[in-house]
């Protein structure tokens, strides 16, 4: 099995959303802003193949899917649908792709299952040969959003993914499509049914794990820090408490989606007991398992 980390549309965000009670004084040291308060985050995905004999897309970033106008809103930095272009860059197409996998329907996550944006043309999924994993309770949270989250979701992506007919909702730790291959965790804090997807290492050891919206990027690693998009900030760091005690003792990475320099890290914990990361990646390419914990990735 290889692995790639494949860049999407970025965005750039409001610092202040994205780093929730953090005073500004320390977020901008971590995430310089630019005039209009906002940081920049990469829409990172996570390639793997063969995995479990598939080829296997984790989130598809946020694409192309939005009309100018909602693009610049969102600040979605690229017009034309970047997934695709490097996609093609390590040597596949969407129609080469047999499994996507969804942490949530969020649209910095699920959007780039669609077709770029044009004028008069209905949405319209790519992926035609891919079966579309995510969990229960977030797709009962897509079909039916809180107000305080609803502009969150894509309305029409719920009734194409339906009328698709390659819809997999999961319900536990492993998935039909992904057998053993993949360990699901899952996330209340930031949106119901988030689902974090651990490619597993040999014996429950050395494999990673997609961090999606629990912890965004590096700065995040650390317990105290959330998001104000968070639904239950305090839930959220318990999950992420957790999830890094339990990757600490098993040696698995982190996978970052947000992060705008670093797709993946090894966790680390210091004398004060305070979480971080070390042995720092960039990005992915064509990479093994085995060769990310020798350190030998680049």
């Amino acid at each position: 099995m290889k692995l790639w980390s494949i860049l999407g549309n970025s965005q750039r965000l409001d610092g202040g959303a994205m780093f929730g009670n953090v005073p500004r004084a320390l977020w901008e040291r971590w995430l310089p802003p630019d005039a209009q308060h906002r940081v920049p985050l990469a829409c990172r995905a996570l390639l793997a193949s063969p995995l479990n004999g598939r080829t296997v897309l984790f989130e598809t970033g946020i694409g192309a899917f939005f009309p100018p106008r909602l693009r610049e809103r969102y600040g979605v930095v690229e017009a034309e649908h970047v997934l695709l272009r490097h996609l093609a860059e390590a040597g596949f197409r969407h129609e080469d792709i047999e499994v996507v996998v969804l942490s949530h329907l969020h649209f910095d996550h699920a959007g780039g299952l669609l077709a770029p944006w044009e004028e008069g043309a209905p949405a319209r999924l790519l992926f035609p040969n891919a079966r579309f994993l995510v969990s229960r309770k977030a797709w009962e949270r897509a079909r039916a959003p809180h107000p305080r989250d609803r502009a969150s979701f894509i309305p029409e992506l719920v009734p194409l993914l339906e009328a698709s007919g390659r819809l997999e909702i999961v319900d536990g730790p492993h998935s039909p499509s992904l057998g053993q291959a993949v360990r699901f965790h899952f996330s209340d804090g930031h949106t119901p049914g988030l689902m974090l997807s651990e490619v597993v290492g040999p014996g429950g050891h050395g494999g990673l794990v997609f961090c999606a919206d629990l912890i965004p990027g590096r700065p995040w690693v650390h317990l105290p820090v959330t998001m104000g998009y968070d639904r239950y900030p305090e839930l959220l760091i318990d999950e992420k408490r957790a999830l890094l005690e339990d990757a600490l003792a098993r040696d698995v990475r982190l996978f970052f989606t947000h992060d705008p320099e670093c797709a993946l890290a090894r966790l680390v914990r210091g004398a004060d007991g305070r979480f971080a990361t070390e042995h720092e990646v960039a990005a992915l390419k064509a990479r093994s398992l085995s060769a990310l914990h020798e350190g030998s990735a680049a």
